[in-house]
């Protein structure tokens, strides 16, 4: 745990910013972090992916703490502790392991740096007082900005395709960002980058949630549910979003095996053989067409040859990822994400819809999943009125877009200092008056 304000060393404060940024969007899956310092131009190769999460291998006994996980030989059994569970941290302890890892790998110099770091909409204030004291009590940063992470996306490059006319660290005027990550799936509608807060929604549903779904699927073949990370990499590699539900009902039908009164061929074209890796010869899993032969099936069950461990995936692909749009399939009383951001949109002056409507981003590891884009916009035109235009986009990597617009922001010092709280402030001041600052009540 942090250490509370009274036992904070007393040492002096430095005034005044540092010259290097370090950005820190810290989500429940993978730590996006990266250095960004005046004059050089940010891309995201700048960026690294770190697992947030301390993991115990059931095998090698070994323990491994964020970027460790790189030189895991062996994902099968693996025991994840995830520091942040629904968007927010409820493990400080773990949480303080990994940021020491990261800090130490990427060889900060803490007192002269920055620190941005994100959070999600509406955050606990016992949570953004945690922040505050891990990054300036136990830290020791120069300065702080701690935002919601959906508002950095309005600081990088636009997605539109059109020309991009703002200076080098302006943000985008309008932008509804739908962020659908691990925990989570949350709706940001962002002014001049600033999260309109009465908008903002979220949907239950994230990576995790597909990823559990799918386990549970598979385990009617073969006991998956000891093994998260391995279904990760299957939902990962081989599920999709469809484009309708028609077509939803469509391929239903092409996989479903009917009974012996009506005894029909599955479509070999939508199942798909996954090898499973034995991290020994194979290292990660991958995708092959399906082959129905008996051969193959000999071999599945290790008769005649090399045994190979393959699992059969077949409606699972499409099945998973739609209750993402229709969470009623697994008894959820919530609209999906179209519907979600309709309600987002109900809470914003009519004036503004088509704004919004126009420049829709979707960000997040699970809005990576193939026709993610093409059906969200699908459903939403579905559902609006045709007088309003609807444009969904997803930038180069949705993954690290919220990084890149804080490596740009941090290029524009003169916003910056508009931003950030110093430590010798948070010193003078304390955490009160730190939030607020934060919320844009302090300095009007």
């Amino acid at each position: 745990m942090a250490k509370t304000k009274s036992s904070a060393p007393a040492q002096p404060a430095p005034s005044g910013l540092g010259k290097t940024t370090l950005i820190f969007d810290n989500g429940a899956h993978t730590i996006k972090s990266g250095l960004s310092t005046p004059g050089t131009d940010p891309n995201l190769s700048d960026c690294h992916l770190i697992p947030n999460c301390i993991a115990r291998s059931q095998r090698d006994k070994l323990t491994y703490i964020g970027s460790d996980l790189d030189t895991c030989g062996d994902f099968g059994e693996l025991a994840i502790r995830r520091p942040v569970e629904k968007g927010f941290v409820v493990n400080w302890e773990s949480e303080k392991a990994v940021w020491e890892k990261t800090i130490s790998d990427l060889k900060v110099e803490v007192e002269g740096t920055n620190f941005l770091l994100t959070e999600q909409c509406h955050a606990p204030v016992a949570l953004q007082r945690m922040a505050d004291e891990m990054v300036f009590e136990e830290f020791g940063f120069g300065g702080l900005w701690r935002g919601v992470g959906a508002g950095l996306n309005a600081y990088a490059p636009s997605a539109f395709g059109e020309k991009d006319e703002r200076e080098f660290g302006a943000p985008l005027e309008c932008l509804m960002v739908v962020d659908s990550g691990h925990s989570q799936t949350s709706v940001t509608p962002l002014y001049h980058g600033r999260p309109i807060q009465v908008a903002c929604r979220r949907l239950e549903i994230g990576g995790k949630t597909l990823t559990n779904h799918l386990k549970d699927l598979l385990s009617r073949q073969m006991d998956m549910h000891r093994e998260e990370w391995i279904s990760q990499e299957i939902k990962e590699d081989t599920c999709y979003v469809v484009k309708d539900s028609t077509e939803f009902q469509a391929r239903l039908e092409r996989v479903w095996k009917g009974g012996q009164k009506d005894a029909r061929e599955i479509d070999a074209s939508i199942v798909v053989d996954y090898v499973l890796p034995d991290y020994e010869k194979l290292k990660r899993g991958f995708a092959r067409p399906h082959d129905p032969s008996k051969g193959a099936k000999l071999r599945r069950l290790g008769i005649g040859g090399e045994t190979e461990m393959v699992l059969p995936v077949g409606n699972e692909r499409f099945t998973v990822p739609e209750i993402l749009f229709t969470p009623s399939d697994i008894g959820m009383q919530q609209d999906g994400i179209a519907g979600t951001v309709l309600q987002s949109l109900e809470a914003i002056p009519k004036g503004l819809w088509q704004a919004f409507l126009a420049n829709i981003l979707v960000v997040g590891g699970t809005s990576k999943l193939p026709g993610f884009v093409e059906r969200l916009e699908a459903d939403l035109r579905s559902r609006i009125d045709d007088q309003f235009t609807v444009r969904v986009a997803a930038p180069e990597d949705p993954l690290k877009n919220a990084w890149l617009g804080g490596a740009r922001l941090a290029q524009n010092e003169d916003l910056l200092k508009s931003m950030v709280v110093t430590r010798a402030e948070y010193m003078e001041h304390g955490d009160g008056w730190t939030r607020r600052k934060f919320a844009g009540k302090v300095g009007k």
